[in-house]
């Protein structure tokens, strides 16, 4: 059985590097406590490398994908397939959030997915207010509104001072994907 924590409500916004990798960082550390997590990821549907290194730990760290982005790269708003993914995504997250089977939840990537139009910021207003005592909840992703923030115990804003991407380094394997 899981050790119960004190849980907290984290973000991780900004538009610096490292978000996601914090968030993963926590649910790594956690599963050397024997604690659980369960990790979905939001406009995600790329096949990232952090899905093959958490098999490793999948006694401890379970993770899903839910919608992708590509309307962002056809600068079109979600249509209903990739909303009603979003949506099922956050049902299921809620679920076992609930279920008392997970210390750790992590919503990857849902700030930015608020910014685009997959969720509602009220939908993820209504989701913090039902995590348990003993659940800690981490949100990742640009754009965290106002109205979150409020709600959070830690907000850690990355900031991009200086980034190789601007010199045309494309997203490598292993380190970004």
């Amino acid at each position: 059985m899981a050790k119960k924590i004190k849980g907290f409500v984290q973000i991780y916004t900004g538009n610096g590097k490292g978000k996601s990798t914090a968030a993963i960082g926590l649910a790594v550390r956690a599963a050397g406590f024997n604690l659980r997590t369960y990790i979905a990821q939001f406009m995600k549907e790329y096949p990232y490398n952090e899905l093959n290194s958490l098999k490793y730990l999948s006694q401890w760290i379970t993770i899903e994908q839910f919608a992708g982005d590509d309307f962002v790269y056809l600068k079109q708003p979600p249509g209903q397939p990739e909303i009603q993914k979003a949506l099922d995504g956050l049902a299921k997250a809620e679920f076992n959030m609930l279920s008392g089977k997970y210390d750790l939840i992590i919503l990857d990537e849902v700030l930015v997915a608020i910014y685009f139009q997959l969720f509602d910021e009220q939908e993820i207003i209504k989701f913090i207010k039902k995590k348990p005592e003993d659940v800690e909840l981490i949100l990742t992703g640009r754009y965290c509104p106002d109205n979150i923030i409020e709600l959070a115990d830690l907000v850690t804003e990355m900031k991009e001072v200086k980034h190789y991407y601007q010199k045309g380094v494309l997203s490598r394997k292993g380190i970004e994907s």
